[in-house]
């Protein structure tokens, strides 16, 4: 989710109530991670001030929505994790996203 400077802090006052804060994550005046491991599969929500220095996860989705074989590969890891320790898949996870990180899709936006 992405908001101004401004909405910043009724937004995670909002987030806040609904879900809990990801302690595991970066804290900063721009930026808060959410999670609910209640969901299947876990639900993770990042909260950005727009333009700010943790502003690139909305080029992620974005990446997916363009791209089928990103999407698909995406999916494949996600599978590929189903049942097993959360900590090994969002290390594959972030090695999948520091590959899109580099990709000429995601540096065009």
């Amino acid at each position: 989710m992405r908001v101004d400077f401004e909405q910043f802090p009724k937004a995670v006052q909002t987030l806040s109530a609904l879900y809990e804060l990801n302690e595991g994550s970066v804290k900063t005046d721009w930026f808060r991670a959410f999670k609910d491991d209640s969901t299947v599969p876990p639900l993770g929500v990042q909260l950005t001030v727009i333009d700010s220095e943790y502003d690139f996860f909305w080029k992620f989705r974005d990446v997916l929505l363009l791209n089928d074989t990103y999407r698909m590969e995406y999916d494949e890891l996600k599978r590929e994790f189903e049942g097993k320790e959360m900590v090994e898949y969002r290390e594959a996870k972030n090695e999948f996203f520091q590959k899109l990180m580099n990709t000429s899709e995601f540096n065009k936006l």
